[in-house]
């Protein structure tokens, strides 16, 4: 019954094991989920979804193979006449309101709606638009779709109008968690969580259990010990690309430095035009007046630090091959050779890129740049691009 299913996980690109579908299988033999449509699809989410950026595709996934629990066709609510009885109450009273229970009953309960349809679809011969008995559309009947009845049976209908059908499957909520997305704040935070050095320092906060149970057999007596709170000791130097082509990409990189300010304690940041050069700033309105010379954050910063520049790439070649390419002031030293000073001095170095990756081969100055720091340490801002660049800097 369930093939079907797992053959959809797979079309929709969801990395189910075999082990997990079977897991899956057992579950439901073991009756941890019945009678509730919403209990089986967060119980097969959990036992064959390892991952949330496959969130969306599952859902994609179970709405194709079970659609008819939202939308059937006439022919199938016959067979549906057939449901356990326990089952379609149960289904009742989960997604109808005690009032529009109590229409119900008021109008001769739940057996007298589902005969009455069985007679409907006996008597009825043909589509039906409008009306108040037959089954069809945009009318007050109890049975059809894209019409209204406090107690209805949707037949047909692709998604919910008025919620007040017995059972609704039109949600997607996770749509932004694809890989293939380009991502909010949020998922940037899933992806950053990757790039984790874990130290104990500061006071003594947390209880250290192995070392609590040691103490006291030993001593005889509760001996409680605590220690330092764990925390992400990984230390980021990031170098911002602002103004010119980059105001297209302002939005998802300000998602990404909130994210790095909140995942990383020990964050510092410089803004820089197109290319590395001489000076690097921290405020663009004194991008003129306050800049830092590039060395001294070079000799600033040891070779822990991680370094990641954020960038289209996108500039004139001369920008990065020619002393005096830039395209703002003379540069007496060609771009190429600081974006090789920071990628020496930093041997944990990133390049992001908020251009979608199909197009990095059309941009000369893109391929010079992934050809300075490594093809593989350029990498696209997409969940899975962050994802693969916090695993190069770990």
């Amino acid at each position: 019954m369930f093939l079907p299913f797992f053959e959809q996980l797979r079309q929709h690109r969801v990395p189910t094991s075999l082990r997990e579908f079977l897991d899956f299988l057992g579950g439901l033999q073991a009756g941890l989920v019945r009678y509730d449509v919403d209990g089986f699809y967060h119980f097969a989410r959990a036992a064959l979804v390892k991952d949330e950026r496959h969130f969306d595709r599952f859902d994609q996934a179970f709405a194709a193979s079970f659609n008819g629990i939202e939308a059937i066709s006439v022919e199938a609510v016959v067979e549906a006449m057939d449901l356990p009885e326990d089952w379609l109450r149960k289904m009742a009273e989960k997604h109808l309101s005690p009032e529009e229970r109590a229409e119900i009953e008021a109008l001769g309960g739940f057996e007298k709606l589902m005969e009455t349809l069985r007679e409907r679809l006996k008597e009825q011969q043909g589509r039906h638009q409008g009306g108040n008995k037959w089954i069809g559309t945009a009318g007050t009947s109890p049975f059809g779709a894209y019409g209204y009845n406090p107690e209805g049976v949707r037949i047909g209908q692709h998604e919910s109008r008025h919620r007040r059908a017995v059972k609704v499957w039109d949600k997607r909520e996770f749509r932004n968690f694809d890989d293939d997305r380009e991502i909010g704040t949020r998922n940037i935070k899933v992806a950053l969580k990757r790039l984790r050095r874990w130290a104990r320092d500061g006071a003594v906060e947390e209880l250290d259990l192995p070392e609590t149970i040691r103490s006291t057999a030993n001593q005889g007596y509760l001996d409680v010990k605590t220690r330092p709170e764990r925390r992400n000791a990984a230390r980021v130097l990031l170098f911002l690309d602002v103004g010119g082509s980059m105001d297209d990409h302002v939005k998802v990189v300000s998602e990404l430095f909130s994210a790095a300010r909140s995942e990383f304690r020990h964050l510092e940041f410089y803004y820089f035009h197109n290319c590395l050069y001489e000076g690097v700033w921290r405020d663009n309105a004194r991008r003129w007046t306050e800049q830092i010379p590039t060395m001294d954050v070079l000799h600033t910063y040891g070779p822990e630090w991680r370094c990641i520049f954020v960038g289209d790439a996108a500039m004139s070649p001369y920008e990065i091959a020619m002393p005096g390419g830039a395209n703002e002031h003379w540069n007496p030293e060609a771009g190429h050779v600081w974006l090789e000073r920071a990628r020496d001095q930093w041997p944990a170095h990133l390049w992001i890129n908020p251009v979608p990756q199909q197009y990095w081969s059309y941009t000369q100055s893109t391929q010079m740049i992934r050809e300075i720091f490594g093809p593989e340490r350029m990498v696209p801002m997409t969940l899975e691009g962050l994802t693969q660049g916090m695993k190069l800097l770990v």
